[in-house]
């Protein structure tokens, strides 16, 4: 529908006087467009894809420079690695507005059409050609690949019934009824999962990127099409489902590898950021930073692990995820408990297995070992490695020694913070310790119960002490020394001489 605004002129007459002149937009491309906004946005020093965590000195560089050189792309990397995200965000480069056709199913440049359709039109009407406006995110179009896709749904079919409706012939340009790729026309075109297209998809796509031409039911249409295609793609599915033709590849201007966060930090900022934690509720939730540390690093410890399955991946969906189910599962017991305040302990993480198990693939000596003991096991080093960070050198012994002396501490999940702390008081030692994460005597009930079963848990993953379904934590148990094996009857024997 043609925009409301004044300012944009609603005829080719207008137009051609307007801040679109025919000089500035009859022959610039979709790349050029892209190139020049570019340009404007590195000079000025704006931020180029913001939300895009820990990309800045890598993939980031690498798309901008396919840009630059007005390639067409292909983001290649594992799943839950933004590539989607950053392709969709391509939009930002584009004009806010670009003019078209009115009616035209291709978007064709009023000053350059390419479809009869629109010539004849612009013939017959001229200063009086309706046009139209498209806003920059009207201007992108995904397909995801899948076998079943066909050349009709990528380029088009022809289209008996127009054909009748028109008096035309079959083979006429105007009896096609144009596909994805054609209706993308003067935009962005991505394709996700691109191996899995079948192969003859594949040549079609590298002939309208080259040649500009296509053959639809036998009938050569000529489409010179304005794109810039891009596409992603799983390194895994390379082999596993199916590949990249050849020809393709070879047309594809640029290969860009993604990656998952290489540090901590910007694990979490990007969970932050992603992660539904700003919800409509009355229970106010806190999430501690070291449980923050602890679900990234759960994912870090999963993608290291021989167990997980490399070539599959773990998704940055996994943390996300897993702090979701952590928030809800202290927002859980804070209202079965009547609390106004939420923070999660470490007993939430272990509740979210379910977020955990779906999305690591494991490997055969994993599977023998199953999801959840895997899962647990990940929690559990990544907790120890946590708890190092904060405690390392730090004497626990007298923690270590109330448990030995007899003392054990069961926990229970859905236990209120008020209750959970007087379990954790009588330790003696444990709440001073907790200063080390930042608490301090006046924190709410909450936050130090969570922080003292942090170190208990910490302690525990580090084999300094136990736990069990039965008691709790409790002292280590300590291994029995093996007995003295009982001394040979003979050798005791007093050794007669002759």
């Amino acid at each position: 529908m043609p925009p409301k605004s004044p300012a944009l002129p609603l005829t080719l007459g207008e137009l051609r006087t307007s801040a679109f002149p025919e000089n500035r937009l009859a022959r610039r491309s979709v790349k050029d467009e892209l190139r020049a906004n570019l340009i404007c946005r590195i000079q000025s020093g704006e931020e180029l894809f913001p939300g895009i965590v820990g990309y800045e000195d890598t993939v980031v560089p690498q798309v901008v420079n396919a840009l630059l050189s007005r390639h067409n792309f292909i983001l290649l990397g594992l799943r839950g690695q933004a590539k989607t995200r950053l392709i969709r965000m391509l939009t930002t480069l584009l004009d806010p507005w670009m003019p078209y056709v009115s009616g035209c199913e291709i978007r064709d440049n009023p000053y350059a059409p390419i479809c009869g359709r629109c010539k004849t039109l612009i013939a017959e009407e001229g200063d009086e050609t309706p046009i139209s406006w498209l806003s920059a995110d009207q201007r992108y179009v995904e397909k995801l690949a899948t076998p079943d896709v066909t050349i009709a749904d990528m380029i088009g079919d022809i289209d008996p019934i127009k054909a009748a409706r028109r008096g035309q012939d079959i083979s006429d340009e105007l009896t096609v009824h144009y596909g994805l790729i054609p209706r993308a026309n003067r935009g962005i075109f991505g394709i996700n999962e691109l191996p899995d297209l079948a192969g003859k998809i594949q040549v079609g796509l590298f002939n309208i990127m080259q040649e500009g031409d296509v053959q639809i039911k036998g009938y050569p249409v000529r489409l010179p099409l304005d794109l810039l295609l891009v596409f992603t793609a799983n390194p895994e599915d390379y082999t596993a489902r199916g590949k990249i033709i050849t020809p393709l590849k070879d047309r594809i201007g640029s290969e860009i590898r993604t990656h998952y966060p290489a540090t901590l930090e910007e694990g979490i900022a990007i969970t932050r950021a992603e992660a539904w934690l700003d919800r409509s509720s009355d229970i106010h939730v806190k999430v501690p930073v070291y449980i923050a540390e602890i679900i990234e690093q759960l994912a870090f410890s999963a993608r290291e692990d021989k167990r997980v399955d490399k070539r599959s991946g773990v998704s940055q969906r996994l943390p996300i995820s897993v702090t979701e189910n952590v928030v809800s599962n202290a927002e859980r017991r804070a209202l079965e408990n009547g609390e106004d305040a939420a923070v999660p302990r470490v007993l939430d993480i272990y509740a979210a297995l379910p977020a955990i198990t779906g999305k690591i693939e494991l490997e055969y000596e994993g599977e023998l070992k199953g999801g959840d003991a895997v899962s647990r096991e990940l929690i559990r080093g990544a907790v120890s490695k946590i708890f190092n960070k904060y405690f390392e050198g730090v004497n626990m012994g007298p923690l270590i020694q109330w448990f030995d002396l007899g003392g054990n501490l069961k926990l229970g999940e859905d236990a209120d913070s008020a209750a959970m702390l007087a379990q954790l008081m009588p330790i003696q030692g444990l709440m001073e310790k907790t200063r080390a994460l930042g608490l301090t005597a006046n924190e709410p009930d909450a936050a130090r119960a969570s922080a003292g079963e942090f170190i208990l848990e910490g302690l525990y993953a580090n084999r300094r002490i136990s736990r069990s379904e039965e008691k709790g934590f409790a002292a280590e148990e300590r291994k029995r020394a093996a007995p003295e094996s009982e001394e040979n009857p003979k050798a005791r024997q007093r050794r007669q001489f002759n």
